[in-house]
């Protein structure tokens, strides 16, 4: 049976830089207080007329595509996940596929919000290891900050998200411990209102009323306290069971990337599984929560840092509740993956241009 290989990453964050301090001139708020709860120092903002969710996914790809030395044309699947689609309907997924000139394969949309690309990357697996495909592009990308509203309201939701994409070049493989080693996702509906966009939904005649807007029910609402309360627990616990289930330990892991909801969490996760600083990759500073943009944003940078080197065992995790930002309400979804990272690529100069 094939092995799903990583063969390359890549990512794309759009160019318009918003700090703390920018923040601060639209809320009460302090530069100080974000960085303490969260570890954010700034995030980027998409812009309107230069960045979609589809076209930010596809510079991540060609990003990764250059990298691993793959063409195009050789994608047989597009796997992308987003909470933030260009369109409420059709998917990204297939606004990604034209303009990646690939018409006839087929796209699958994931949304599973934070845990997106690692609910994708499970998906992908499955479709490889039966041999059904061979080489699969699975993207995640996300613009969050123009469902934000950044004033005092929006303040608990508006400083941690940012926008931002990623992306895998996934081929199957035969060689013997290479690749990924398994998937391990779970979730719980009954926390569905902890972290929800319930309007517009499908559950009222009206979709959209004056009253939502002007209440704020139309915003993100977050139960931060839960959350991270549930995240410090869960996120432990699932990395376990892929570190169980593989007969390996916390000592094998040569690189955590967690999903980067806030780095509290994190530091609680390697404080929980007693890592080093050397085995922990964090870039939330720079870019807030990316949702499911971040895993692959995250693990294109560490190895642009060199810090993930041929062989490396990698321990991939996530945890935060669904969002639906269009239609109904979610569930807390949590999952993790461990890999053998293939970093037989070089990178000698590359840019995107849109």
């Amino acid at each position: 049976m094939p092995s799903t290989l990583i063969k390359a990453v890549g990512h794309y964050v759009p160019e318009n830089v918003v700090t703390n301090n920018d923040l601060v001139q639209h809320m009460d708020t302090t530069d100080e207080w974000i960085t303490q709860r969260t570890g954010i120092k700034e995030r980027r903002f998409f812009t309107e007329g230069k960045d979609t969710v589809s076209s930010m996914g596809a510079n991540a790809a060609r990003m990764a595509l250059e990298r691993a030395g793959v063409n195009a044309s050789e994608i047989e699947m597009i796997v992308f996940a987003t909470l933030s689609p260009d369109y409420n309907f059709p998917g990204s997924g297939v606004l990604l596929q034209r303009e990646l000139g690939l018409p006839g394969i087929p796209c699958i949309d994931v949304r599973a919000q934070c845990s997106g690309f690692i609910y994708g990357l499970s998906i992908a697996d499955q479709y490889i290891k039966t041999g059904a495909y061979k080489t699969i592009l699975l993207v995640g990308s996300e613009i969050q900050s123009n469902v934000m509203e950044i004033s005092d309201r929006g303040r608990g939701m508006a400083v941690i998200f940012g926008d931002g994409a990623g992306a895998a070049v996934l081929q199957a493989t035969t060689e013997e411990g290479r690749g990924v080693l398994s998937t391990h996702i779970h979730a719980d509906g009954v926390y569905a209102e902890k972290l929800t966009v319930q309007h517009p939904g499908s559950n009222r005649k009206a979709r959209v009323t004056k009253e939502m807007i002007e209440d704020g029910s139309m915003l993100p609402y977050m139960d931060g306290p839960f959350v991270f309360k549930n995240a410090v627990v869960r996120f432990p616990e699932v990395i376990n069971e892929a570190l169980t289930h593989n007969n390996l330990t916390k000592d094998d892991i040569d690189l955590l990337i967690p999903h980067q909801a806030n780095l509290r969490i994190s530091q609680a996760v390697q404080e929980k599984f007693g890592l080093s600083d050397d085995k922990v990759f964090n870039n939330i500073q720079k870019y807030g929560n990316t949702t499911a943009a971040s895993i692959p944003l995250a693990l294109s940078e560490a190895w642009q840092e060199g810090r993930v080197k041929p062989g490396n065992l990698i321990c991939s995790g996530s945890f935060w509740s669904r969002i639906y930002v269009g239609f109904g309400t979610g569930a807390l979804v949590v999952g993790a993956t461990l890999a053998v990272f293939d970093t037989n690529y070089t990178l000698e100069s590359f840019s995107v241009t849109s």
